[in-house]
Formats: C-alpha cells, sequence, structure tokens
C-alpha cells in the first residue's frame, strides 16, 4: 500500500508533507475538513500517536445523541494537515476542495473499571473511543466505535454523547456552512484559490 507521500505529487498540490512534527507539550487536537471530492464528505481527524487518525464521514457530524453516523476508516495524515484548506487539483489524489469546518482540542473521557481515564492510544487499539471535542462548533462527548460484524464491518459509528452539549435541534452541517479559519465556504475557496494559482 502507498504511503500517504507516494500518494501525492507535491509539485501540484499544496497539502503538506507527511514529516515528524514538532508539536510538542500542547493538548491534542482535532479537525474537520469538509471536502467536495468525487463525493462531498467530511474527514474527521483525531490527534492520536503524533498522527492524525481519520475517518470520512459522509453524513457529516451530529450534535443528536439518537444519530448514528457512519464513519469510513482512512489513511493517517500528518499533524501538519489539521490546518490545510484549499484546493487538490483534479486527477490528483483526493482531488477537490477542503475547507476546514471545525477544529479544537480533545481529551479522551473513556474510564476503565476504576474510573481511571484511558489514554486515546489504548482507545484507539481498543476500536472504541470517548472523546471531548472543545471545537467552534462542536463540544462535549463524541463516541467513535468500530463495528464487528455484518455488512459494514470494519467501519465505525460516530454518535454524540447524551450530555450538556447535546442538542436534537442543531444541524450544524446544514446551518454552519463556512470556514472556522478563513470565513469562506466552499465555492469561495475554489474560486480564490483558482484565481491565485492562474496568476
Amino acid at each position: 500500500m502507498k504511503s500517504y507521500n507516494e500518494k501525492r505529487d507535491f509539485s501540484k498540490t499544496s497539502e503538506p508533507r507527511d514529516e515528524p512534527s514538532k508539536k510538542k507539550n500542547e493538548k491534542p487536537i482535532f479537525v474537520i475538513q469538509k471536502h467536495d471530492a468525487t463525493n462531498l464528505h467530511y474527514d474527521f481527524r483525531l490527534e492520536i500517536d503524533n498522527t492524525l487518525k481519520s475517518w470520512s464521514v459522509p453524513k457529516g457530524p451530529s450534535t443528536d445523541p439518537s444519530v448514528k453516523r457512519m464513519a469510513i476508516p482512512t489513511e493517517d495524515h500528518p499533524i501538519a494537515y489539521a490546518s490545510f484548506e484549499g484546493v487538490i487539483p483534479k486527477g490528483e489524489y483526493g482531488g477537490g476542495t477542503v475547507m476546514i469546518w471545525d477544529t479544537g482540542t480533545i481529551e479522551s473521557n473513556k474510564k476503565d473499571e476504576h474510573g481511571q481515564v484511558i489514554s486515546l492510544e489504548d482507545s484507539f487499539k481498543a476500536e472504541s473511543i470517548e472523546v471531548t471535542l472543545h471545537g467552534k462548533k462542536l463540544k462535549g462527548g463524541y463516541n467513535l466505535v468500530e463495528m464487528k460484524g455484518g455488512k459494514m464491518k470494519g467501519n465505525w459509528l460516530l454518535m454524540k454523547q447524551d450530555d450538556a452539549e447535546a442538542d436534537a435541534r442543531r444541524k450544524p452541517v446544514s446551518t454552519q456552512s463556512k470556514s472556522v479559519t478563513s470565513g469562506r465556504t466552499l465555492n469561495e475557496i475554489a474560486q480564490e484559490e483558482t484565481k491565485t494559482s492562474s496568476k
């Protein structure tokens, strides 16, 4: 299987290379990137073990605890990818427009039978993650659990924990459509990046 760097031609794409992260002694981060590729989806990425563990969520995250979203595991991305917003050229791997839909810090809220917090690394290995998001659009607890059987075996489910931040009435995917870093919509990112690259 080709690595992250081998799949990309960095003379054509402005995506960051996969290089050792210089980030140290800070809280782990998350980023959700709205990605208008072959199919519009949301890339849900958590910093675990010095990389961004990633899942493709076709319908995007929900704030309703009763809603289960399919989360398809994808390749690890470098920490630097959390700040990437722009256009991946057509014909390149993942070609399409990428927006930073939400970002912030995370912490594990999964506990063992003694009430001790289980690390994100151990939770990922156990294929059951419980995490608190401190984002601009999403806050509170979320669960990511790998499905063990059936047609969807190997995929994960993303679910909102039933906490103070849960809200079945909120529809952030449809009502909050702009980048949290640049304030741009997907169309604005695509238009502005195209203008810049054509100069």
